[in-house]
């Protein structure tokens, strides 16, 4: 028999063991995990979903890959993937961090049960099984035959993931690994592979993917393995080291404008666009409003700006969506999902949108500018972490961003001010409630674009919007932020999404910057 149909053999006598055994260890591990999003919610129940082994019987270690449905006290349910490796006790010392419990009943009986991406010979097993496709059990392994994937790079754990994981093999790959999952394809896998179909070189382009068919369901993305990038700069670092510096930014913001444009204009040619008419408006601005009014009863700070800041979205309903133009967007970008290559171009990465918001919300077309204005935010973010705060440094990339989105597409995100205003807003509006909760130190930080943006008017932006006062910079003007390091609570503070208030901090923190290489 071979490999793969005794995996499959093996699956279905697996997936018929009740989780038991496992569950009392996983339910104790699983909220201390980075990436699980069910902070704060009791788990009520763990379900088995799949059970697969990726290693023959009697094989150590093994590598046992699990997906496992959470029930919450609040209704809520989701799946996540676990990749758990099993050898006997005592873990050697490397892997002792990695240690989830020991098996005292079922199949694992006195063996340590762990997390697998950290022991270097299950990560390597994981890669040989993307490099050679095929089935294992509801597993499918896919490739691009034309990609040249290297048969044994040291693996190794990328360090501060979040709402994933994530291994790089040697210099040549990393495999992110999605944790919770869901029926559909993920944006991470089908957008890279939709713009590299495309010819836009903006964004890496997969060379290898797994995912799950289970009966009944669309198939589950389950990781994807792209080139890394070497001698590239994560953005966010980049314009930090600038601004401590005080150093100017307004050429690579203008190049980061381009390249943004460039990937949107790909998308809107490689994948369904549609006009949103003033129903379809009126909803975006209701939702915008709602999770306005649920952050003011949260946060005391915004409610003397919430009737201001609740006028960018009339503004957006009364619009009555003129054929406002929406497409599939990145849906997460700020400074710390871009690259500058050792060439100095930019590329884009993860495109897996928020992941707190549902796959098929996720997948929808939106407009454009709701990725422009995250970016935008992360501009302001990066100035307020400078002492001290270096506005017109913001003023400057802020300009010149736009002005290198116009120069590709030929329209001024700035040209829709109605828009423009109702996503910053709505964008400022969640990262309070973020500060608040999280980090209250660094509540000022939204709460000075709030000011800003109830008052209706965008000082230091070149435009005026509707409702209030023009003032100050002329576009693209550049200006140098004062002097002093940039400091701040966190080494890192970026925009968040516009929506969803996952527990899991939507800005960058310290860490090796993410290279994927196109």
């Amino acid at each position: 028999m071979s490999e793969a149909a005794s995996a499959r053999s093996r699956q279905g006598s697996l997936a018929a063991v009740p989780l038991g055994p496992l569950e009392p260890m996983l339910r104790a591990w699983l909220p201390s995990q980075r990436w699980f999003a069910g902070k704060g919610r009791a788990i009520t129940r763990l379900r088995l979903v799949s059970a697969v082994e990726l290693l023959p019987p009697g094989v150590l270690p093994g590598l046992l890959h699990l997906l496992v449905g959470v029930d919450a006290a609040d209704g809520s349910a989701d799946c996540y993937q676990l990749l758990l490796g099993v050898r006997p006790a005592p873990l050697p010392p490397a892997l002792a961090p990695a240690l989830i419990g020991h098996a005292e009943q079922g199949p694992y009986t006195g063996q340590a049960v762990y997390e697998g991406l950290g022991d270097p010979r299950l990560a390597a097993l994981l890669l040989e099984r993307l490099r050679t496709p095929g089935s294992h059990g509801p597993l499918r392994f896919d490739r691009d035959p034309a990609a040249l994937i290297p048969a044994e790079p040291a693996p190794r754990p990328l360090s501060g993931e979040q709402t994933n994981s994530s291994l790089i093999y040697g210099d040549s790959h990393i495999l992110k690994v999605f944790r919770r999952v869901g029926p559909g394809v993920n944006p991470d896998l089908e957008l890279p592979r939709a713009l590299a179909a495309a010819g836009c070189a903006r964004v890496p382009a997969p060379v290898a993917w797994y995912e799950a068919e289970l009966p009944g369901a669309e198939p589950l993305t389950l990781g994807v393995l792209q080139p890394y990038l070497r001698g590239s700069d994560d953005g966010w670092q980049l314009a930090l080291r600038r601004l401590g510096a005080g150093a100017d930014f307004t050429a690579e913001a203008h190049a980061l404008g381009r390249a943004t444009a460039e990937v949107h204009s790909a998308l809107a040619a490689a994948l369904p666009t549609v006009a949103l008419g003033p129903e379809q408006t009126a909803r975006l601005a209701s939702g915008m409003t709602a999770r306005l009014a649920a952050t003011a009863r949260e946060v005391p700070a915004l409610r003397p700006y919430e009737a201001g800041l609740r006028g960018a979205f009339d503004a957006l309903a009364a619009s009555r969506g003129a054929g406002v133009p929406a497409q599939r967007i990145h849906g997460d970008l700020h400074l710390g999902q871009t690259l500058r290559t050792a060439d100095g171009s930019w590329a884009l990465i993860d495109f897996e949108g928020e992941p707190a918001r549902p796959l098929a919300d996720r997948r929808r077309p939106e407009p454009a500018v709701r990725d422009i204005a995250g970016i935008l935010r992360s501009f302001d973010y990066a100035a307020r972490s400078h002492r001290p705060f270096a506005p017109a440094w913001a003023d400057a990339c802020r300009a010149a961003f736009c002005e290198g989105y116009a120069r590709t597409t030929g329209r001024d995100p700035r040209e829709d001010p109605v828009l423009l205003r109702a996503y910053e807003t709505d964008k400022a509006v969640y990262e309070a409630r973020y500060e608040s909760r999280h980090r209250p130190d660094w509540l000022h930080v939204p709460m000075a674009a709030i000011r800003r943006l109830a008052s209706g008017a965008d000082r230091g932006f070149g435009r005026t919007l509707p409702g209030g006062p023009g003032s100050a910079a002329r576009p693209g003007q550049s200006r140098r932020p004062g002097s002093g390091p940039a400091t701040g609570p966190a080494a890192g503070p970026g925009p968040g999404p516009g929506e969803g208030f996952s527990s899991l901090s939507p800005h960058p923190r310290p860490q090796p910057p993410r290279r994927p290489h196109t």
